[in-house]
């Protein structure tokens, strides 16, 4: 965080102070947090008020940690902590990560800011790219997907005097929200990877989706960047929306693109048996350089290729970037995250990508399971690749489509040719009927073809069902996926305890 005092912390986000004396208008801030847990001397707490829980009830205890400071919409008396008081604490956090980021440029030393958005691929660029961008200077990026009205700010207050790059994702759940997150940080860069089909039951049509997705490259600051995928129609169509320059990012030759060329790409892609790409990254005027990615998943190519544009543009050799992309595995929890449960008998390899998902996130994600060779013990029926099970929950904010979309990933499983369906309920209401439509398309496609279908009432049940296929086959491979409210993070959580090695 750049060095400033309460008091201007207080002006910045045009709040009264109160309870304060002179001399504590002076102390300084080293912190802001939103969490009363991560208070501590020198932070300023948001006491934030949601359906649940109200961070003004917990203005004893930051007072306790050594707070120096709370924003406040409502005093609370005798609270032991000078109140910043303000109409709305997440707009005045807003304000205040404005002005971090206000002081940071005013240095005049160099400062580089990316935003990145898109309905899938987020947070894996953004992890790849902050990878790359620590090479080359000091890199602020969240751990996670910080990405809303409250991540973004939290993100951007840690900002210091000796940051270099701040890397931004910019997320969306109606028109008008990345237009926000840029009026608290323009970006320099403007990254954009797909529009796709995620919360399309809030925004109504894929054509509102890609206008909130635009957001990031109207708020570009004058003279920004604009990097975009070529192979998403609507992503493209964004060029004329670019103040300045724009780089294009895709799959194929360089000189492709109706002559227009990519100025970012890959080509000659192969998986390995665990579903890791190689191929050929090649920048414009370069020649291309074998690389891999310790990521699984041909869908993670275009986020690496996202990655690559950025970095490659800001300095860094495609050697140096193929030298990340090969040894850097997901930092972000429960995304693609690959690790061996139990031992022995029974024990099975977990793709755990349960963050979160949509209808182009599982569709990847089903594919990489698809791609899956055969590992060492594996007992496979066809006898090349591993028995591969989907465990999969709901996909929510879908609107009138939802049923026909997991109608669809039942289907999917089956013309993938996996080998176990276990779809996952909630005890009735909207999950479990999510889980019986992906069910039902598994039925309806399924024509002879060997997948088992399991209906699973809770994530309890879905780990028996899992035990006993993994126990009657070795070497099985698990992926696990769904909307963060069907909670299979939970049964992630549960069936780490049981790990015993990590991949990359």
């Amino acid at each position: 965080m750049m060095p400033m005092t309460v008091q201007e912390a207080a002006n910045a986000v045009k709040g009264e102070l109160k309870g304060i004396g002179e001399d504590g208008k002076d102390r300084p801030v080293t912190g802001v947090v939103t969490d009363s847990r991560q208070a501590g001397p020198g932070t300023i707490f948001v006491a934030i008020a949601g359906e649940r829980v109200d961070g003004h009830d917990f203005l004893g205890q930051v007072a306790r940690a050594g707070a120096v400071g709370a924003l406040v919409s409502r005093l609370v008396p005798a609270a032991g902590v000078p109140q910043i008081l303000v109409d709305d604490t997440v707009k005045a956090l807003g304000l205040l990560a404005a002005h971090n980021l206000e002081r940071r440029r005013a240095l005049q030393a160099p400062f580089t800011l990316v935003g990145i958005t898109g309905s899938v691929g987020k947070t894996t660029t953004k992890d790849l790219l902050a990878a790359m961008l620590r090479l080359l200077g000091p890199t602020v990026a969240p751990v996670g997907s910080f990405n809303n009205e409250i991540g973004l700010p939290l993100t951007a207050l840690k900002v210091g005097p000796a940051t270099r790059y701040l890397v931004a994702e910019m997320g969306a759940s109606q028109v008008g929200d990345i237009t926000y997150l840029t009026s608290i940080a323009p970006p320099d860069i403007a990254v954009v990877l797909k529009v796709g089909v995620a919360h399309l039951g809030v925004f109504g049509s894929v054509d509102r989706i890609a206008q909130a997705k635009s957001e990031i490259v109207r708020g570009l600051r004058a003279g920004g960047l604009a990097v975009l995928n070529a192979d998403d129609e609507r992503v493209s169509a964004m060029a004329q929306l670019a103040p300045d320059r724009v780089l294009r990012f895709g799959l194929g030759s360089v000189e492709r693109q109706n002559g227009a060329g990519l100025d970012m790409s890959a080509c000659a892609i192969e998986t390995d048996a665990a579903d890791h790409p190689s191929f050929q990254l090649q920048a414009r005027g370069e020649r291309p350089v074998a690389t891999s990615l310790a990521l699984s998943g041909v869908h993670n190519v275009m986020n690496a290729l996202a990655a690559a544009t950025v970095a490659h543009e800001l300095g860094l050799s495609s050697q140096a970037i193929g030298r990340v992309l090969a040894s850097q595995g997901e930092q972000s929890p429960h995304r693609m995250a690959v690790g061996q449960v139990g031992k022995g008998a029974g024990s099975f390899t977990l793709i755990d990508d349960s963050f979160n998902a949509n209808p182009d996130s599982m569709r990847a994600g089903l594919k990489a399971l698809a791609a899956w060779g055969a590992g060492p013990g594996s007992d496979s029926h066809n006898g090349r690749r591993p028995y591969r099970i989907a465990v999969l929950g709901g996909m929510l904010e879908l609107g009138d489509d939802t049923m026909d979309l997991h109608r669809q990933v039942g289907d999917l499983c089956v013309r993938l040719g996996l080998d176990a369906l276990v779809a996952v309920g909630g005890h009735g209401g909207r999950l479990s009927a999510m889980a019986d439509a992906m069910v039902e398309g598994a039925r309806a496609g399924r024509d002879g073809s060997g997948l088992r279908v399991f209906l699973a009432g809770d994530t309890d049940e879905a780990d028996r069902i899992v035990q006993g296929l993994a126990g009657s086959h070795p070497g099985a491979v698990v992926l696990l996926k769904g909307s963060h409210l069907s909670g299979l993070d939970a049964l992630a959580g549960r069936w780490s305890e049981a790990r015993f090695g990590e991949q990359q």
